[in-house]
């Protein structure tokens, strides 16, 4: 892929001192606007790399910052995520859920992050959960990966949860695997009434508790936060499922899409002159097709920092089947008994096996595989 003509470090650089004197940033965004200025540059010092042939080539590499937030610096990260998670596949069936906040939470979650993101965590999980085990038409205990992303095309707020869920599970006495019926594994309507009740009973508690900040709508008083709720309560909440792909690598491929994704990369970004900022979005009025999104370089400033997390705050988790501390057992277990059913019809081209080999990988490997970047050969002998 070649080099992007902008990048949002020379955004930063441009036009970030003055948006910090306007404005009031958390540590965390303070820290994310540095890193990203600094990333690749001769700040953070960096290594020379020559041609071990003897063809006298060599290239000087700036340190890349590794700051999650950083558009640059996600490629490694997301190739060493892929390739834990690939040994942990299942010859199963996969659905891809994405679970929404209603937009009316956004002024709420913005001075709540933490508690508001752990919620919608949270209610997501236990719903999925306890609607698998108890819909007649699967009783399973699934498993799945859930992916925390807080942007829209045009970088605004839009907090949704990416999973990525087996199509099926062991029975309650974990005695054989049940999978799910053709392209089907949840009527996402009542899943999404269950996510609500649950995020609601939650937050309604939180207020209880006092751990609810800010001066925004619905935090008044107990007056006006109940009828707050209620506005939520009748609202219809977006749950959307598919069907991905059956017994196949392909499924954490897909997912490997958003795990470290930023809210915007720098191949987006058209121009930066005259303070205004041109990047591209997704049309969803004409599908495969591309618009351009004009705004000036303060509120795109504005809008990309609305996207950096808590510290620590864990984005990707894992539950169920997936869970860390079932993954020596219930998943070993779960793949037992899917071994013991006729195989299925998968998407892989006959005789492809699974890679799912534990030995190490250099990180240059890792990267090759990814992003097809071969950095072992001098570009001069490619």
């Amino acid at each position: 892929m070649p080099r992007p003509a902008l990048e949002v470090s020379q955004i930063f650089r441009h036009h970030g001192q003055a948006y910090r004197e306007n404005h009031r940033l958390s540590p965390e965004q303070h820290k994310a606007m540095g890193d990203i200025e600094r990333c690749r540059t001769a700040h953070l010092g960096g290594h020379v790399d020559v041609c071990s042939n003897g063809c006298g080539y060599f290239s000087i590499s700036y340190n890349s910052c590794r700051n999650r937030h950083c558009p640059k610096c996600q490629s490694l990260q997301q190739a060493r995520w892929l390739a834990a998670r690939l040994e942990r596949l299942l010859s199963t069936r996969y659905f891809h859920l994405v679970v929404t906040l209603p937009h009316e939470l956004n002024p709420l979650a913005r001075f709540n992050q933490e508690l508001v993101f752990n919620l919608l965590f949270e209610a997501a999980s236990r719903a999925l959960l306890q609607f698998a085990r108890d819909y007649e038409r699967l009783r399973a205990q699934v498993g799945f990966t859930a992916v925390l992303h807080t942007w829209d095309q045009e970088l605004n707020s839009h907090h949704h949860l990416h999973l990525v869920v087996t199509g099926g599970g062991p029975s309650e006495d974990g005695e054989r695997w049940i999978a799910a019926g053709n392209s089907f594994l949840l009527p996402v309507r009542a899943l999404s009434k269950i996510v609500r009740a649950k995020f609601m009973e939650a937050l309604e508690q939180a207020f209880r508790e006092g751990r609810l900040q800010g001066k925004v709508q619905g935090l008044e008083g107990p007056v006006q936060f109940q009828r707050f709720a209620r506005k939520l309560k009748r609202k219809k909440w977006v749950v959307y499922a598919k069907e991905l792909f059956s017994g196949s690598q392909k499924a954490y491929h897909y997912l490997s899409r958003y795990t470290h994704r930023v809210a915007i990369s720098n191949h987006r970004l058209v121009s930066l002159a005259e303070g205004q900022v041109i990047f591209r979005a997704r049309d969803n009025s004409r599908p495969g097709q591309k618009r351009l999104v004009t705004t000036t370089a303060q509120e795109f400033i504005r809008r990309f920092l609305l996207h950096v997390l808590p510290p620590r705050f864990v984005k990707i988790r894992h539950y169920g089947l997936m869970a860390p501390c079932n993954a020596k057992t219930k998943l070993e277990k779960a793949r037992a008994l899917i071994s013991l059913q006729a195989p299925l019809t998968n998407d892989e081209p006959k005789g492809q096996k699974l890679d799912t080999s534990k030995e190490a990988k250099t990180w240059q490997e890792m990267l090759q595989a990814l992003t097809g970047r071969d950095l072992t050969t001098c570009p001069q002998l490619r």
